[in-house]
C-alpha cells in the first residue's frame, strides 16, 4: 500500500532527519533509497571535526548498503591490543577476520557520508538548526532557525544534543563509566620497530592507567590519536591539559611513539559522557545513534550503533510509510528491543572493565581459553546478536540478577 499522492502532498517531506553525522547520514540514505523524500537538516558545517575514529568489523554491511568506499584513504584496522606497560602484558584480539574495518578521521568520513546522502536523493541542508519539534497524531512540526517544515516522520540523530530525549527529560546518565576524556594528533611520527608495527597492523593500541586508560589509533599518513579517558577522580594540582602531558610523558610507549612527532590539533575536552535515552521513539518520531544513548569509548561502540540503529529505524519508517501506519507510536517496539541488546552488552561490557579489572583477570588470560578469547573478540568486532555467546550471555545475566 502507498500513500497517495494527495496526502503525500500535505507535506513538505516524509521525513526529515536532525543530525548529519553517521547515524543521520545513514537514516537519510537508506530512506532515500526507498524512495521517500528526505531532509536532512545539519546544524554545522561539514566537515567538522568530531572524536571517534576506531570502526568496527560489524557494520561492514551498512556501509556496503550506503555505497560508500570506507577504505578509502584509510588506516586498515587488524584488531585491538590491550596494554599494562607496568608489567609489560599485552594481549592483541584479531578483529577484522571474516568482516574488514578501518580507522579514519571523522571530518571527511562524516562529510561523506553527508554527501553520499544527496547523492541518493536526499535534500541535504546545513548550517540550520532546529529550535522546536512537534509530533503530532496528523504530522510533524518542526521550526529551525531558517524555515519551518512539516513532515510526516522526524528521526532524531541530533548526537549528544538528544533533541527529543531532552524535550521528554528522558536522558539519564550513567555514573559509573568514564567521566571524561581530553585528547589530540600527532603527526610526523618518525619511524621505529613499535611505530612501524602499529602502522602495520592498524591496531587501536589500550593502555591501562592508574585513573583510567589511553586510547593509540593510528590514522592515514602516519597520524595518531591519542587520548586520555578518566574514570577516576583527577589530580588537583594541572590543569586538563597538564594531565593529558603527563600521561604522555609517563607511558614509555608513547614517550617512543611520539618523539620527535608534531601536534597538529589542539587539546581537546569530551565531558557530559555516558548516558541513556529513556523514550527513544514515540508518535512520529525515533531517535537514533548518539541521540539514543552514548557510552565511555573505550570498545568504539560509538558509530558502531550509530550505523546499526538507524538502519533499523529507517527500514522500519520504509514499511510504515508505505503502509500508511507511521502514526504508531509502538512502531519501533520490536527493533528497540534489538538496539537496547546492542547497547546493554556493550554497557555492561565497558562496566565489567573498570569495575572488575576486566583486563588483568580475563583479557590477559584469553590465551589460554581460545573459547573466551573468540567471544572477548566477537564482542569487540561488534557481533552482538546472534544469542550464542556464553560471555555475552553471562554479563547480561549477571547485570540481571544483580537488578
Amino acid at each position: 500500500m502507498t500513500m497517495p499522492h494527495s496526502v503525500r502532498n500535505n507535506f513538505d517531506h516524509d521525513v526529515v532527519v536532525v543530525g548529519g553525522g553517521p547515524a543521520g547520514s545513514t537514516a537519510a540514505t537508506l530512506l532515500a533509497q526507498h524512495g521517500h523524500r528526505v531532509l536532512l537538516l545539519e546544524r554545522d558545517k561539514h566537515p567538522r571535526f568530531h572524536i571517534g575514529e576506531s570502526m568496527l568489523p560489524f557494520s561492514e554491511s551498512v556501509v556496503r548498503r550506503l555505497g560508500v568506499d570506507w577504505s578509502l584513504n584509510n588506516q586498515f584496522k587488524s584488531g585491538a591490543v590491550f596494554i599494562d606497560e607496568s608489567t609489560g602484558r599485552r594481549m592483541y584480539f584479531p578483529l577484522s577476520i571474516y568482516r574488514k574495518t578501518y580507522q579514519l578521521e571523522r571530518g571527511p568520513f562524516d562529510q561523506l557520508l553527508f554527501q553520499n546522502a544527496a547523492q541518493h536523493g536526499a535534500q541535504t541542508h546545513e548550517e540550520e538548526k532546529v529550535v522546536e519539534v512537534s509530533c503530532r497524531e496528523d504530522g510533524v512540526e518542526i521550526a529551525t532557525d531558517k524555515s519551518h517544515y512539516r513532515c510526516r516522520y522526524l528521526v532524531d540523530a541530533s548526537g549528544r544534543s538528544a533533541l527529543m530525549g531532552r524535550k521528554h527529560q528522558a536522558i539519564s546518565r550513567i555514573e559509573n563509566l568514564g567521566k571524561f576524556a581530553v585528547y589530540s594528533h600527532f603527526d610526523q611520527i618518525r619511524p621505529s620497530a613499535e611505530a612501524d608495527e602499529l602502522f602495520e597492523s592498524g591496531c587501536i593500541y589500550v593502555p591501562v592507567v592508574d585513573i583510567g586508560w589511553i586510547w593509540i589509533i593510528p590514522l592515514s599518513g602516519r597520524r595518531l590519536s591519542v587520548g586520555l579517558v578518566v574514570q577516576k577522580e583527577r589530580p588537583k594540582d594541572c590543569d586538563l591539559e597538564a594531565l593529558l602531558r603527563r600521561y604522555l610523558e609517563g607511558s614509555p610507549l608513547l614517550k617512543g611513539l611520539l618523539e620527535g612527532a608534531q601536534q597538529y590539533a589542539p587539546v581537546r575536552v569530551e565531558a557530559d559522557f555516558s548516558y541513556s535515552n529513556q523514550q527513544r521513539h514515540g508518535l512520529r518520531y525515533a531517535c537514533c545513534g548518539d541521540a539514543a544513548g552514548f557510552l565511555d569509548p573505550v570498545f568504539s561502540s560509538g558509530v558502531f550503533l550509530a550505523f546499526t540503529s538507524a538502519e533499523r529505524i529507517a527500514d522500519r519508517i520504509h514499511q510504515a510509510l508505505a503502509e500508511g501506519r507511521e502514526a504508531d507510536p509502538r512502531l519501533h517496539a520490536e527493533d528497540d528491543a534489538d538496539y537496547l541488546l546492542g547497547f546493554d552488552t556493550m554497557r555492561r561490557f565497558v562496566e565489567r572493565f573498570y569495575q572488575s579489572d576486566m583486563v588483568h583477570n580475563l583479557f590477559f588470560e584469553a590465551d589460554q581459553h581460545p573459547q573466551l578469547k573468540d567471544e572477548i573478540a566477537r564482542l569487540l568486532s561488534g557481533d552482538l546478536w546472534t544469542g550464542n555467546n556464553a560471555l555475552q550471555n553471562n554479563l547480561l545475566a549477571s547485570h540481571r540478577a544483580v537488578g
